[in-house]
């Protein structure tokens, strides 16, 4: 294969698996927990630099590309991790400002936000879970990318 062909798998790897996680939310209602957000950028990140080495062939980006994936597949492991109770995971959350907000104001955004658990199996197959499924194809794809900046 090309190093155009693999860079174009790789990123588009990326882009399908961003697709596909904002179908499952937007189309499927399953709300992501914090864990399943960070996965998502470096796959952007990786949509991005296919983009730029597209136009630039400097190898660098192809291994830039490779360490995107490696990084959400990490991030995927660590949530596996979480969902399956062998270790915990993040004790905090995030919120935006609450300046300003009359007390039962804040309380009504509360019961109105709904939580989503990091350490709660959303949805699965064949018993892998999302981020199961995440790790396997960033992997692989991490490989794609490392096919590219060799060639």
């Amino acid at each position: 294969m090309t190093r155009t062909t693999l860079i174009l798998l790789a990123a588009g790897g990326s882009l399908a698996t961003l697709l596909a996680a904002f179908a499952f939310q937007y189309l499927g209602g399953l709300a992501p927990c914090h864990l399943c957000v960070l996965q998502r950028w470096p796959h952007a990140a990786a949509v991005l630099i296919g983009l730029l080495a597209l136009a630039w062939p400097w190898r660098w980006l192809c291994a830039g590309g490779a360490l995107a994936a490696l990084t959400t597949a990490a991030i995927g492991v660590y949530h596996s991790g979480v969902e399956r109770h062998w270790w915990e995971g993040p004790t905090t959350c995030t919120a935006g400002s609450i300046a300003g907000l009359k007390p039962e104001d804040l309380l009504n955004q509360i019961l109105a936000t709904p939580v989503v658990r990091c350490d709660e199996l959303g949805w699965t197959l064949l018993g892998l879970s999302m981020a199961n499924v995440n790790v396997v194809l960033s992997l692989g794809l991490a490989l794609i990318w490392f096919a590219a900046a060799r060639r």
